[in-house]
Parts: structure tokens; sequence; C-alpha cells
């Protein structure tokens, strides 16, 4: 006679947490239905089921089982730590750092929680009082790779370079498997502009085996970034290798001369540098001289010096409004409301916390173009249509959404002959950096065709790179009263 063995409910537990970690949620469902006829009803058994419902994806449900699992056991800080995840991802983030606050309080010993605090601190912008709880983390956990490169994330955006070095340093020792970190840790000196630093890195995993895509996309980049171009045509070729279809990769590729010109920059790879960048970005251009927000707000001021008197103007439209430097700069005018499009949430987190502008989307400007019915006297362009090369159509799709009379004013880089680099395709050229340069004549041609007539035209520095100024142009364009 053959006896039934009963699954042994803490074993079975186990197996479904790993299948939920693992997003296999069609084969962890009915392993959960078993181990609720097993079990009475529990905490964990309420945090595994709201694990489950958001790798489904079924965040406000997970978020009302928390709800009252929390009301009936207030002192377990795992259904804090898995609410505070789930509030992270509906982007309520004072709510989030609550949660996970209180479960710090609840268990003073789960380095999960600690480091949920500070992840959660360095989203609010407090890097400086996420590094203790990270620390802590680290220090109970000294290998787990996430933790020491959230630490590291905390270290380099509160100011502490040779610290997050540090950690990522560590962190690779630990894990020396991790391409995550190696990622991480290349991508920290790029942010630094540590150019050499980052290519030696790249260099070192791919010596070790951990390579992937990204890293040898990485690796040219940064070996561009210091004028070794042959090596980086070479890095960047075994990256389109192993992911032909990557658009952060295929980008570069373009620029590096491997594939043929690309009409503008893919939104995949906007997205994926500046969410990156966010936090430095305007520490780093103010860093390099950036004059672009500057410009326009002058070049608006000659258009329309009544301003300065305090007459109004709006709406106004800022595309590719990145952290809101041009809010910053129009703040003391009766410029606005203003709405701000950018492809990059990192960017427009940084734009929200100043507090200026009355709608912030995330889209692609050409997206958004599309779908926007607003007619807009006033829109801006300030260093965005660099990632264009065809020009053509974004103007012809302002020009729609523009009031007759109403001002575009737009800056892009110059388009100079530099021996080594592509030939120019019509007026426009891709450079290794992955910007495109433009010609006068031919900015001055797309904006005549889109129905646009120049008021103004000039030539202007940008802002510095390699103790160089970055030669630019700055337009004035006006939608005419008619069509044509």
């Amino acid at each position: 006679m053959r006896t039934e063995t009963l699954p042994n409910p803490a074993h079975l537990t186990r197996r479904i947490r790993d299948m939920v970690a693992n997003g296999r949620v069609h084969a962890a469902r009915p392993l959960l239905g078993a181990l609720r006829k097993m079990s009475p009803p529990s905490s964990e058994l309420t945090e595994i089921e709201a694990r489950l419902l958001l790798r489904e994806g079924r965040v406000h449900e997970a978020l009302a089982q928390l709800d009252a699992g929390v009301e009936q056991d207030p002192a377990a800080s795992a259904l804090r730590i898995c609410r505070a995840d789930a509030r992270v991802q509906i982007n309520d983030i004072t709510g989030a750092a609550a949660d996970a606050a209180e479960a710090v309080i609840l268990d003073p010993r789960s380095a999960q929680a600690k480091a949920l605090l500070g992840t959660i601190l360095i989203e609010m912008q407090r890097p400086t009082d996420a590094i203790p709880c990270l620390l802590e983390a680290v220090a109970a956990e000294p290998g787990r790779a996430s933790y020491l490169r959230a630490l590291a994330t905390a270290q380099e955006r509160s100011g502490d370079l040779a610290g997050a070095a540090a950690t990522m340093d560590e962190s690779i020792r630990r894990n020396p498997g991790d391409v995550g970190l190696r990622t991480a840790a290349i991508m920290i000196a790029m942010r630094q502009r540590a150019f050499s630093q980052a290519a030696a890195l790249a260099e070192t995993a791919r010596r070790d085996g951990v390579a992937d895509a990204c890293v040898f996309g990485l690796l040219g980049h940064a070996l561009s970034c210091t004028g070794r171009h042959a090596e980086a045509t070479d890095a960047y070729a075994e990256a389109l290798k192993l992911a032909p279809e990557d658009p952060y990769v295929r980008h570069l590729v373009t620029a590096a001369g491997l594939l043929p010109q690309a009409a503008r920059a893919p939104s995949a790879y906007l997205e994926a540098v500046f969410d990156g960048y966010a936090a430095r970005f305007e520490a780093h251009l103010i860093s390099l001289g950036y004059r672009v927000p500057g410009l326009i707000r002058a070049a608006l001021l000659a258009q329309r010096p009544a301003l300065a008197r305090g007459e109004t103007l709006g709406p106004a439209l800022d595309l590719g409004c990145g952290t809101g430097l041009m809010a910053v700069v129009l703040s003391d005018l009766a410029v606005g409301p203003l709405t701000g499009v950018d492809v990059s949430e990192g960017m427009l987190r940084e734009a929200r916390g100043k507090g200026l502008y009355q709608t912030l989307v995330q889209a692609d400007l050409e997206a958004f173009l599309a779908q926007d019915e607003t007619t807009w006297p006033l829109v801006m362009a300030a260093d965005v249509l660099c990632y264009f090369g065809v020009l053509d159509g974004v103007l012809a799709q302002v020009h729609t959404r523009m009031q007759p009379g109403g001002l575009l004013i737009l800056t892009v880089e110059e388009l100079q002959d530099e021996a080594g680099e592509q030939p120019v395709q019509g007026g426009w050229r891709l450079g290794r950096q992955g910007r495109f340069a433009h010609r006068l004549d031919y900015v001055a041609q797309c904006a005549g065709q889109a129905g646009f007539s120049i008021r103004a035209a000039t030539r202007e520095a940008l802002r510095s790179e390699g103790q160089a100024d970055v030669p630019g142009l700055l337009f004035v364009l006006q939608r005419t009263h008619h069509d044509g």
C-alpha cells in the first residue's frame, strides 16, 4: 500500500517565493492556492500574495491586500517593506518612505528594510541621509550587490566621488561576475567625465569575461571621448554583434560610422542616457559654462521687450525641458503657464522639484506634438534638436501647434568641417558623441519650408568642452499668419 507524503508548508513557501522572485507567476499561483489550504491566514501569506500581485502588475490590488494586512498585524515589518515597494511603483514616494522607516523601527536588524529606506531617500533627493542606512545594510550583508550599488549612488550624489568609486571597486571584488555592477561603475566614471578610467574599467570587464553589449558600447563611447576613435570603432562593432537591435548601441554605432546615418536619436537611447544623468545634469552643465537658457531668455526679451515691464506671454511649451533650467531663467517674467516635455522621467523628477511648471509630460517630443491640441504663442527647444538630424518634420509639427505670430526659439550645434568626421548628409551630421550638428542654411531652409519666418539667426557659443567652445546656432522663428 502506497502512502501519500503531504508537502511541507515551509518548503512550499520557499518554492513559491523563489518562483515569484524569478517571475514564474503562472507556476506560483496554483502553489499559493495549495499553501492557503494547508496554512492558517498569516501576515506571511498576505505578503507572498501581494508580491505575486505586484509581479502580475496588479499594484492596486496588492496595496488593498497590504493595507488590510497592516491593519490586522501592524507589527509585521515584511508587510511594511512590501507596501513600500508597491507605493514606489505608483510614485507615492512619501508613503513608501514612511513604510520603510516603520519597517526599520519594527525590525532594527533588517538589512532589507535599511537598504530600502536608503534607496527611497535617494529617490527623494536626500542622498546624504541615505548613506547611514545603506552603510548599515552593507555591514549586515557585505556581499549584496544591490546594497553596494545603492550606496555608491548615494555617495556619488552627495559629492563623495572617491567613496563611490571605492564602493564600486569593493562590490566588483565581491561579485566579479555581475555585469550590472561593471556597467554601473563605468557609468559613474562616465558621469564624472573620467573617460580614461571608464575605458579602463570596461577593458578590465572584457579581460575578465564579464562584458555585454552595454559594456562594449560604453567602452566605445569612453574611447571616442578620449580621441581613440579607431579603438572605439572596434568596441562598437563588438557591441553591435551582441545586441544588433538595441537602440542605445545602434545610435552610438551609427555615430561611429558603422551604420548608415539615422535621422534622429532613438527615444530609448535618450531615455537611457538622461535617466542616469539627471541627478548630475545641472552641476555638469554649469561646470561647462552652459549658456543656452540665458541665450534664449535674451532672445525672447529682444523680441518681446514689454515682458521686462510685466507683459504676459503664454501658455508656453518647453520641448526637451530636462531638469527645468529654462523655467528657472524665465521665473521672474510673466511667461506661462509652462508645460515641459521630456522623454526622461529622471529629468522630469528634477524639474518637478522646482515647482515652476504647471504641467510636465514624459513623452518623445514628436509623439507629444502629434497628440497635442494646444496652440502655443511661445515654444522653446533648448539644446534638444541636437538629437535630430533631419529637422523638416519636427519643425513642421511645431508649426501646426503654434498660434499665428507665435515664436519658436531653438538652438542647435553648428556643423563645422573637421578631419576624420563622417560626410555631411544634406545640412547635418551625426558626431561621435551621439549628437547632431547642423549648417545654418539647412536650418533656415527647413524653417521656411515649415512655414516660419526668421526673426533672428545668430552664431553663439553654447558651452565649453575640452577647453574649447562648442559652436552653436540660435534661431528665433515666427509662425506666419497663414500656412505657407
